[in-house]
């Protein structure tokens, strides 16, 4: 007997034989959408399926599995208490064995068209014989036919996103973009020097059914990574509407300026936080993109989040499932690393300790929070990584268990194609790489590391080290034009350098050791 098993007993309708039932995947964890959020309670059933064979596919962050579970469990006593029919099923096996007796009970399922390409995959046998009848997925803002409207490949984020505006309505007057600008990401790019105060993540009660994910968390997949930090987990309705409230308030007046801004003293600063749940739809992206649209937030502010959902999020879903997870476009098969790296993904990114403490500091953030905002992922972690040459899909695979909002239709356009530029031109139009300057800039890191970002710090060198290893490649790319001629401008000992020093970073970071400024080459 358990708690969770006690209340759902207690809450589940005493007359469940004569329903309509649904599977809801652990991805679509909302009534406001679909059959849930249309047909009568009292007609209705739902299945959830907890598939530890699902979770020990990969080292999963701990904290992620955490916040997977309880909200799952959490949503099948919220479905009960309303009237609907609830089987819960915790299974080693996979989905589609799970579910293929309950089929065979119960009749055909019906569900929403899973945005996860791994489980389309594994249910596709179920949906082919009539087990499974998909329908669409009714939690996306865009279309097909809104991508389809862009044209490509290539595919460019900005295309889709004024197509979608202008389609839409969203942030449009007259014709044109609010503001007169379609983005204000150029004027969203302040440091921030710790004012305004960056406001605390809140916290949430743990209740019986939270606490036992924990214990199971603990118990079954101990030899997970991450740290297990259950108060700092949302699990309810509630939970989430508490959260979302807090980013309204807290966190979305000053997030335009800062959005770009990263800081020692915290992981988040002024964003939402929000992402884990809208990727299991516990918040709904059209509900948060309204909600932001009838306040009276500054315009960059307004715009920039609203880019976020409306444009990205959307964006890359339709491009990873338009390439059945980017491996194929145009009939033809994609190169997943078109840069060559080589690199196994050091120890640094486990926690080992690497000497940069930008590196270092985002690391051991993202193990004790399963969290970190675009800026860090993107310009530290994915910088660094493409700079040595890691091997993009070893990249994407760790930030897919690191992170609690990574699934396979948001990490691998992020990290495959866009933090490694491991796909080239299919969806970004250069490699996102900086020096040191940038990190310095944007950040307090550099503060208390022990190279110096202007004389010793060896990310400058590898800087110029990864644009003189891949000219070829990156030619013609007019977004490099001008630091592709710096780097053929810059004195040949400054190159033997430049190249001395990548070497020295590579092979010290492989063997985990640390970076030290005395070792450097000189």
């Amino acid at each position: 007997m358990t708690a969770f098993g006690d209340r759902l007993r207690a809450a589940n309708p005493r007359r469940a034989r004569a329903r309509r039932w649904l599977f809801v995947p652990y991805d679509q964890l909302h009534d406001g959408i679909g059959p849930l959020a249309h047909e009568p309670a009292h007609e209705l059933g739902i299945v959830l399926v907890e598939s530890r064979g699902k979770a020990q596919r990969r080292p999963y962050h701990r904290q992620k599995l955490a916040l997977v579970l309880s909200n799952l469990r959490h949503f099948a006593l919220e479905q009960a208490a309303r009237g609907v029919a609830v089987r819960h099923v915790a299974t080693d096996d996979d989905y589609a064995a799970a579910l293929l007796p309950l089929a065979r009970e119960l009749g055909p399922m019906r569900l929403q068209r899973p945005a996860e390409r791994e489980l389309r995959t594994e249910l596709h046998p179920l949906v082919a014989t009539g087990a499974l009848v998909e329908v669409p997925h009714a939690g996306w803002l865009t279309t097909t036919d809104d991508f389809a409207a862009i044209g490509g490949p290539p595919w460019r984020m900005d295309t889709f996103y004024r197509q979608v505006r202008r389609r839409s309505g969203i942030l449009m007057a007259g014709g044109k973009p609010t503001g007169g600008k379609w983005s204000f990401d150029a004027e969203n790019r302040r440091p921030w020097r710790g004012t305004p105060a960056a406001p605390a993540p809140p916290t949430f009660a743990v209740d019986d059914v939270t606490r036992e994910v924990g214990d199971l968390v603990g118990r079954t997949f101990a030899s997970h990574p991450g740290t297990l930090r259950l108060e700092h987990l949302p699990a309810t309705a509630a939970d989430a509407e508490r959260l979302w409230q807090w980013a309204l308030r807290e966190c979305l007046p000053h997030f335009g300026p800062f959005e770009d801004a990263m800081a020692v003293s915290s992981s988040g600063l002024f964003h939402t936080r929000i992402a884990p749940l809208l990727n299991l739809h516990r918040l709904l992206p059209a509900r948060v993109v309204a909600d932001v649209l009838a306040t009276s937030l500054p315009l960059p502010s307004q715009e920039g989040f609203v880019r976020q959902i409306l444009g990205w999020r959307e964006f890359v879903r339709h491009v990873h499932e338009a390439t059945d997870g980017l491996r194929v476009a145009a009939g033809l098969t994609i190169d997943q690393n078109v840069l060559r790296g080589d690199l196994d993904l050091p120890p640094a990114f486990w926690g080992t300790e690497s000497g940069l403490h930008c590196l270092d500091h985002i690391v051991r953030d993202v193990w004790n929070e399963a969290y970190g905002h675009h800026i860090t992922r993107l310009m530290v972690l994915g910088n660094l990584a493409t700079l040595i040459g890691v091997s993009p899909r070893q990249l994407t695979d760790w930030f897919w268990v690191a992170y609690a909002d990574a699934y396979d239709w948001v990490v691998e356009p992020n990290v495959l194609a866009m933090a490694s530029y491991g796909v080239g031109g299919l969806m970004t139009t250069k490699p996102y790489v900086a020096g040191a300057a940038y990190i310095d800039r944007m950040s307090d890191y550099c503060r208390d590391c022990a190279f110096d970002p202007k004389t010793t710090c060896p990310v400058t060198r590898l800087y110029w080290q990864f644009l003189a290893h891949n000219e070829e490649r990156l030619a013609g790319n007019q977004r490099l034009a001008m630091p592709l001629r710096s780097v053929a401008k810059r004195p040949a000992a400054q190159r033997r350098l430049d190249a001395a020093t990548a070497r020295w970073v590579r092979a010290t970071l492989a063997k985990g050791e640390r970076l030290t400024p005395e070792h450097r080459p000189d």
